[in-house]
């Protein structure tokens, strides 16, 4: 049978596609000996999912709110009391001036991002063709293949500003930086997955100015990041206005299976998501609304944040960059500075071979990373960087952490030492391939 271009787009060989899958066949295949550094699974911090047990169980114990658990379908906008008692948590501690109006849940954020990049990149009425603008890339790996049609990104490449002989940091570069009628939307993830990245809020601002300025939404993908589940380490601003498109999720608290993303956003793209909810699935999920809603009415949520997550991915982080350190001193390897998320972006100058090279070797050696160039959606000039870089995750257990990153510097040790034996041995030519 033949698929439609649309379904030959969505069945293609996405980066995303790879990433699942090679986490799903290392699950069904039982591969305790392969460490997991390549997915987006948070850490199972046993004192939240006591927690989040307990939610549960009360629950059941309910005939009324099991019934509403699972026995109906909700409302395409979500589940009203945890829309209700989330507007009112934005209202006190974040000063937003949203109601329950202003907020919609998804079947996940790649469903928002689906429908958000769709409401506002490609085709217009009158004929004319939009793009979502990436102000910096390297960006999420998912948003690549989200567009109905192909070419849907514009990407912008960074300035990369050399901190100290570790870490270096990506800045927009505002100067070659082009907002103009061909753009629908701007979106940046905040913290950025995958380097860890935190724009400062005078970047922010001026993305929102130009957001302004153009009468396009800004829109900030906040899934690591405030008011939850708080996986920053460096001074930031939450902001929202009515040109801003903020997406929060439940998934990086710990919960990823319950599939519940959340779009903060004028009532009338509300209005908008909600319409697309029901044509595309009658109804979000209930089940994760309804699980964190006491979390979010009592403003407990932010309380975890802040005392339970940012502390606990912290002290990660920190273990992660100092095995780093001592694991790779005789490799040229640098850590994109990590302010936020649960990622190490790692940048190996010069590296031999391309950055997907490195993941098949890695793979075959016993761990899952996520190739660099995958995250470079939007930008399609030539540029080694994007050949260059790793993302590994840290939220698993520090051994196997460390483990992986022992593999990881053998292997790239090796691949630099081929190079320098093809370039210095017997009948070399002594320049690169």
């Amino acid at each position: 049978m033949k698929f439609t271009k649309f379904g030959r787009k969505m069945t293609s060989n996405a980066g995303i596609l790879s990433l699942m899958d090679d986490l799903g066949k290392a699950k069904i295949d039982n591969r305790e000996d392969m460490v997991m550094m390549g997915g987006g699974n948070p850490a199972q911090i046993p004192e939240f999912q006591e927690i989040m047990r307990q939610e549960l169980l009360d629950l059941c114990r309910d005939p009324s709110e099991f019934k509403r658990l699972v026995g109906s379908y909700g409302s395409p906008q979500g589940e009203a009391g945890f829309l209700k008692g989330l507007a009112d948590l934005l209202r006190k501690e974040q000063g937003w001036d949203v109601t329950s109006e202003n907020i919609c849940l998804t079947n996940g954020s790649q469903t928002a991002f689906f429908m958000l990049f769709n409401l506002f990149g490609g085709e217009m009425e009158d004929g004319s063709w939009k793009k979502i603008c990436l102000p910096m890339a390297p960006e999420y790996i998912g948003y690549a293949d989200l567009g109905l049609e192909t070419g849907l990104f514009v990407a912008n490449r960074p300035v990369i500003d050399i901190l100290d002989e570790t870490f270096f940091k990506y800045r927009i570069d505002f100067n070659t930086l082009q907002i103009d009628d061909s753009i629908g939307a701007i979106c940046i993830s905040r913290p950025t997955n995958p380097t860890g990245n935190v724009v400062t809020d005078e970047e922010l601002a001026k993305l929102s100015d130009l957001a302004l300025k153009h009468n396009i939404p800004l829109i900030v993908d906040s899934a690591y990041g405030l008011p939850f589940p708080g996986m920053m380490y460096t001074d930031a601003t939450p902001m929202w206005n009515e040109q801003t498109i903020v997406c929060l999720s439940l998934s990086k608290l710990g919960l990823p299976a319950v599939r519940t993303g959340i779009v903060v956003a004028s009532k009338e793209i509300i209005r908008g998501l909600t319409s697309m909810n029901a044509i595309m699935s009658l109804s979000p999920c209930s089940f994760g609304a309804l699980l964190a809603e006491k979390l979010v009415t009592s403003h407990r949520i932010t309380t975890i944040s802040k005392d339970m997550m940012q502390p606990y991915y912290r002290k990660k982080k920190d273990r992660a960059v100092q095995a780093v350190k001592e694991l790779f001193t005789d490799i040229p390897c640098r850590i994109h500075v990590p302010e936020g998320a649960m990622f190490l972006w790692l940048w190996f100058e010069n590296l031999p071979i391309s950055s997907l090279e490195l993941y098949e070797q890695l793979k075959k050696a016993g761990v899952l990373v996520v190739s660099g160039h995958y995250f470079f959606p939007g930008l399609e000039e030539e540029w080694r960087h994007k050949d260059e870089c790793l993302r590994i995750t840290y939220s698993q257990d520090d051994n196997d952490v460390r483990r992986g990153l022992e593999i990881i510097a053998q292997v790239v040790a090796g691949a630099f030492a081929t190079e320098k034996q093809a370039l210095t041995g017997p009948g070399a030519t002594g320049e690169r391939g």
